[in-house]
Order: C-alpha cells, then structure tokens, then sequence
C-alpha cells in the first residue's frame, strides 16, 4: 500500500566507490561492449599522458586468454610513497579514491586527458579482480583489488579472479614482490571486468582497439604501441608507431583523390579561468590562472564529396565535437565565405552564400588542442566544453588559413584556387540540387514540360514497378518506344559518349547537357544531396549496343551513377540490358515453323552451331550478325532485351567500394602512366569475346 511517509531517513548517501558500482553508467556510458571499451581506454589514457609528459615512448596492452586486459607502459611508475593527507600508498590513493590524481594543479602534467581523477578508480570498482604493479626506487611494487577493496588473494591454484580473497583490515600493504634497475621505471595494471557489472555479451572489439591505437600513434608522434591479442592460445600482434604526427594521419584517413596538399595550422592562445588549485596546505582554493592553449590542425581537400573529421583535446577523442571543433567549423566558413566575397565577379556568385556542408565536401581534417584542465561535459569526454577555447581555434585556423590563401608561393596559390573552386562549385551543385528536389517531382500531364523534352515517359504512377531505360542514340529509341511497355517502361536517349565525370568538374557535369537530362529525370538529386526515397523510377536499365562503343558509353554512365548517385547502385536499383550478338533461324522441314534461337557471344554462336550440325539441322545463311540495337525491329528488341518475360538484365553491384573507387581512378582518372601500365600489362590476356561479358 503506498504511503506519503517520506523523510530524510528514506535518503541514502553512497560513498566511495560504492556509486560507482551503483550506478557505472553515470562513469563509463553503459554496462555493455562500449562500457567496457571504455575502461580499458581509461588505463590506456593514462599511460598516454605520460608520453605526453614526456615519459616512456612504449605501451603493451595485451588481451589474455582468461579475459582479462593488461596494459604495461615505461613511464614514471605511480607514487608508492604515503600520500599525507588519507595516510595511505599512492597506489591505493589513486585505485580507490574518486577525483585523486596528479592532474589537478600540481604541476605534474601540463596537458593531459582530462582532470576528473575517476579513470582508474572506476576501472577499479567494475573489476572483478585489478591487479598493479610499479617499477619504482629498484623495486617491484604489487597490490591487488577485489571489487574495488584492497587485500591479499590466495593464487596457489592459479592466477583467477575467483581466487579467494583477503580483504585488509586494519591496514593496507603495498607489496614488495621484486628488484629492478635503479632508473627502470613503469606499471603495469591488469583487470577482470565484473560479470556483476557488464553484460553477458559485453565483448572486446580487436578492431575498435587498433584503431583507437593507430590512432594515438598518430597523436603522439614516437610513441609505439603494441597490441598483442592472446586470447586464441596464439599471440596476434599489432603495433603501431608513426613520426609524422596528425600530418600522417590526415594522409591515412584521406580515401578520395588529393585536390590539395596536407595543410598544417598551427597556432597558440591564451585564456583565464578560476580554478580551485592546491595550496601548501594540502587545502583547495578558488584561484585564477591563466592558461595557454596550442591548437594543431591538419586540413586537406579531396575531389570527392564525403567529409572525414577527427577532433582531439589531448589526444583524447572527442567524436561529438565541442568548443574546438565549433571553432574550427566557424573558421573555416568565415574565411571562405570572404574568400569567395573577394573573388565573386570571377565566380559569378549571385546572392546565395557559401555554407558549412560545402566547404566540408571532400574535406579530410585533424583538429586536436592541448591543454591542462580540460573541461569535458560528463566523464566520458565525448564533449569538450571549455568556453575560450572556440574563440583561440577559430583565431588560429582563420590567420593561417588565410595567410595561406594570400601567400606569394606559386604552389600555394594554385592550391587556394583550386579549393576556393570546388567550393564555389559545391554551392552551385547543392543550389542546382535543391531546385531538382523542388521541382523534379512525378509530374502530371500538364507539367511534364519542365522534363527534358526528350523523355518518353511511362504512364505508372507506382515508383516501384516503374523502369527509365537509358537508350544509345535516336535510332535505337525510334525502336524502344515500339518495343516498350509504355505503362511502366520510360525511355531517355543519350548522344553517344557522355562526359567522363571521373575527371569533370561538377559545374562542367551539371552543365553537360546529357548528365543533367539523366539526374533531372531521376529526380533525386545528386552527389551529398541525393535523396534515393526521391527516385522517379524502380529501375534504371542501360540498353546500349554490345560492341565496343558500347562498353564505352556503358562505363562512362556508371561512372555518372558511382560518383553521384551512388545509394542507386547500392540499393541494386541499376542495371545493365543484354541485347544479344546473333539471329540464327533454324529451318525446320514441312509445315513447321522455323525457330528462332538468339546467342550472346561469339563461343556461343559456335556451340550452337556445332549442335546443330551433329543434329542434322540446317539454318538460314547468312547468319544475323547485330552491329547495333537500331538493326533490330521493335518485336526482336522487345523479346530479346525489353520484355520482362524473356529479357536479361545483370544487376549493376558495388561488392567493395573502395576497390570500385580505385578501378574508376585508374581507368577513368587524370593520371595516365598508371593506365597505360594497366593497358600494357593485360594486353597479351585481353580476349575480344569477353568485353561484354
């Protein structure tokens, strides 16, 4: 029965680590898979802020057999002397005391991950079982944690979480379990996640950890890490170290053809805060210090129109963004925005403005700052959300990014120009895009004017069942639309080869009198814009002559399809027809009719031939050989290649888009000594029979 009896004696107050485990996704996001990702870069972070201290250039983190993580660095060694205050060992301090660290003010690190001091103290009270041990003062260090509580477990069977344990009582023991170098230095922390904590399915993801330490490789240059995943009885290792810094890690990111070079902006600031600080009295006071911030950005420009950004505070990931990244973001469209003000005339810019999403297409870009005390919103710092932050990083990339448009150097201004271009042109794609999307709707009768007048258009309204069959030349649709269904089969022709737009700028595209007949009549757009739920028709069929043109002009408009309305030919909405090479009509004696077969290659049109012979059948000579879809007439193309009951079509597929991506850059891109190797190289295995296959 419910009662309003409800007094201070029904509050409980949670201490210590006891809120952590009470409620862990306030500290790690979630109890699952990503929770315990989380941990474990808890550990990492911290051996991580000690290379970017300057100590210890290597990080081990191995995965072991028993599902345990272990990571080992060569730093400094967590304190083993007594911390004055709680009289307890540095190792115990930072295990299981939440906001206690070296972070917060006392000089012990300049920039590091962040201040909340609750990393290693989290990880462990969600671990079943957390051992630490320090290399300090020539002597090996060594405690153990049950759930959090220090004590002792008995390992005499072997090394297990659900060894039995031994909590302290009275007092804590910092173990001395072994002698080293005097000047070796390091720890080495290895934890069970909790089974109480984390779900049944909460896994390690290998892949989500090598990135994670590709990525700090490329964060800090000189740091190696290495991944050693021991789980399968077999050690499978991965490591990772690279000196080229964020530079590098553009180049890495980067998966389209370069437009310009690897930018660095770099740049400092400063800002004050009011911050409590330590004093000498072991006491906090509020206090205002002033702070420096350093602001590294690595920005690069692509001839595609996907975005790729990374941002950073410390080497931290913060893939939500915050302060840093507004401030790069409000950079960026300002100086393009005066940029393209000062170049309009050239442009021929009307009253439309630049905006974010074009200045983002194609680009590759690292934002990371450095420094101390950030202020992340919430424990799990996806967020950066220092206020003076946005205002130093846009000052920094707006100066030298337009120093870098204004520079003298010939390379430099040809670079600009080419950028400041391609995010004119973007503008001009997505004003152009948005129009189609206004108007390029299934039209009536009345409106169907504004298509190009060149469209045969079908009579569905059912998007779905509808098919737009692109046609090769006037003389092929003279006989399309005699062949077709003209309830659901429309018809666009198309003047021979189309521009190549592998090499083509995008204006040069949309103003292609055929490229923009083919987008306006799908009607969905194209490029960032395009809109698959926008499509005016189910299918798109290629119908061009099985010859080499043919091939040709096939190639040229899949390649139309792959780089600006790519969701078609993922979803398998784009297909190819196949119209056959021959017409045999096999004469059959007496009143029967003659028999028509059609074959689709010249190996074909032999096996056919043989079997007749061996039966005894003679056929019509000469043999029909189609140069062409206009040499047939409406009732041979509608039963060969149109008429979904006796048709082929093969559907159009992307199976890997990057090794897609690549062959189109090769075959269809601006360099030409790769192609020509190609060429070369498959000459002497090139077979003429198989160019349609």
């Amino acid at each position: 029965m419910p009662t309003n009896d409800y007094s201070a004696r029904h509050l409980s107050v949670l201490e210590g680590l006891e809120a952590v485990r009470k409620r862990p996704g306030m500290y790690i996001g979630s109890t699952d898979s990503r929770g315990l990702m989380h941990c474990i870069w808890e550990i990492i972070d911290n051996s991580v802020d000690e290379a970017l201290a300057g100590h210890g250039k290597l990080i081990n983190i191995t995965l072991h057999k028993d599902s345990s993580i272990e990571v080992a660095d060569q730093a400094r060694g967590i304190p083993v002397d007594i911390e004055p205050k709680t009289g307890l060992s540095g190792v115990e301090v930072v295990f299981t005391k939440l906001h206690a660290g070296g972070k917060f003010g006392s000089g012990s690190y300049a920039a590091s991950g962040g201040l909340h001091g609750v990393g290693a103290s989290v990880v462990n009270a969600l671990s079943e079982r957390l051992e630490v041990e320090v290399d300090r003062d020539g002597k090996t260090w060594a405690m153990s944690f049950h759930r959090g509580e220090p004590g002792l477990f008995d390992d005499k069977k072997s090394l297990a979480p659900t060894s039995p344990f031994k909590p302290f009582k009275d007092k804590s023991l910092l173990r001395e379990v072994g002698k080293v170098a005097k000047g070796k230095t390091g720890s080495r922390i290895r934890f069970w996640a909790d089974p109480q904590i984390f779900i049944k399915d909460a896994a390690i993801s290998l892949d989500d950890l090598l990135a994670r330490a590709r990525q700090t490789a490329f964060l800090v240059p000189g740091l190696k890490l290495v991944v050693s995943d021991q789980r399968s009885g077999k050690p499978d290792n991965h490591e990772f170290l690279f000196n080229g810094g964020i530079t590098e890690f553009a180049d890495f990111l980067a998966k389209d053809a370069p437009l310009s070079n690897i930018w660095r902006l770099s740049g400092s600031g400063s800002y004050s805060e009011t911050v409590p600080v330590l004093n000498a009295a072991g006491n906090m006071e509020s206090k205002e210090v002033q702070r420096n911030c350093d602001v590294d950005v690595v920005v690069r420009w692509g001839t595609d129109y996907d975005t790729e950004i990374k941002s950073f505070v410390n080497i931290i990931s913060t893939p939500k963004g915050g302060t840093h990244l507004q401030g790069f973001e409000q950079a960026l469209l300002k100086v393009f925005r005066t940029q393209a003000e000062a170049n309009s005339r050239k442009f021929k810019l009307g009253s439309e403005k630049i905006e974010k999403e074009d200045v983002f297409a194609g680009l590759t870009a690292v934002v990371t700052v450095r420094l101390p005390e950030p202020q992340f919103e919430g424990q799990t710092k996806e967020i950066l959300g220092t206020p003076a932050i946005k205002n130093i990083v846009s000052g920094v990339v707006s100066k030298a990014l337009t120093d870098r448009f204004n520079s003298s150097k010939r390379e430099d201004k040809a670079q600009s120009a080419l950028v400041l271009e391609k995010v004119v042109n973007e503008m001009k794609s997505r004003i152009s895009a948005r129009t189609h999307k206004e108007t390029q709707r299934r039209k009536t009768a009345l409106e169907s004017s504004s298509l190009p007048t060149k469209l045969v258009d079908c009579r569905t309204q059912d998007t779905i069942d509808s098919e737009l069959i692109i046609v090769e030349g006037e003389s092929a649709l003279g006989t399309a639309k005699l062949a077709r269904n003209s309830e659901f089969q429309a018809l666009l022709p198309i003047r021979g080869k189309i521009l190549n737009v592998q090499k083509a700028a995008i204006t040069d595209m949309l103003n292609n009198t055929e490229c923009a007949s083919i987008i306006q009549v799908i009607g969905a757009g194209s490029g960032r814009s395009f809109d698959i739920n926008s499509a005016r028709y189910g299918k798109v069929i290629l119908m061009s002559d099985a010859d080499v043109d043919g091939a040709h002009i096939r190639t040229l408009l899949l390649t139309l399809f792959y780089k600006y309305m790519r969701p078609l030919v993922e979803d398998g909405r784009v297909f190819a027809a196949v119209p056959p090479l021959h017409r045999i009509v096999v004469v059959n004696p007496g009143s029967k009719a003659n028999e028509v077969i059609y074959t689709y290659s010249q190996a074909e049109l032999e096996s056919l031939l043989a079997k007749l012979a061996k039966a005894g059948k003679k056929y019509q000579e000469p043999i029909q050989r189609y140069k062409g879809l206009g040499e047939m007439d409406a009732d041979q193309l509608a039963e060969t290649t149109m008429d979904r009951k006796s048709r082929s079509l093969r559907r159009v597929t992307v199976e890997d888009l990057q090794k897609a991506e690549d062959m189109f850059e090769l075959l269809m891109g601006n360099e030409v000594a790769p192609r020509r190797d190609f060429i070369v190289d498959k000459a002497d295995s090139f077979e003429r029979e198989r160019i349609d296959a």
